[in-house]
């Protein structure tokens, strides 16, 4: 996975994160947990924002479709974004390459602002 790069998915759910409220640029209010997936190759944080949060437990896999690569106060992170979807799999997953976590190594947030990029952090 790369920042800033869409992302079609079978992960495994390997822990939950503690749901935390956060405050949107408009006001409004939103719950979002970060839980670690992975795979055989490597294992990333995924944000989970109000309504999907507990739509998954762990050792569940799920498929993810369409989601999106962030990068917040530079770490990266797996998000469904606007135009994501999640479901639980067929697929099984036994073996999860937690060693190589992408959202331990420290990445610059090189996208700019107007045109081409959106900001590396959504609230949805």
């Amino acid at each position: 996975m790369k920042p800033r790069a869409s992302a079609t998915v079978t992960v495994k759910v390997l822990k939950l994160g503690e749901a935390k409220q956060v405050t949107n640029k408009d006001g409004s209010l939103h719950k979002v947990s970060d839980v670690l997936v992975g795979d055989d190759t490597g294992s990333i944080l995924m944000s989970l924002w109000d309504d999907n949060i507990g739509k998954v437990s762990e050792n569940d896999v799920i498929d993810v479709n369409n989601g999106y690569v962030s990068v917040v106060r530079g770490s990266m992170r797996l998000t469904l974004g606007r135009e994501g979807k999640m479901e639980k799999s067929t697929q099984t997953i036994e073996n999860v390459n937690t060693e190589n976590n992408l959202s331990d190594k420290k990445v610059e947030d090189t996208g700019y602002r107007g045109g081409g990029f959106r900001r590396s952090y959504r609230r949805y």
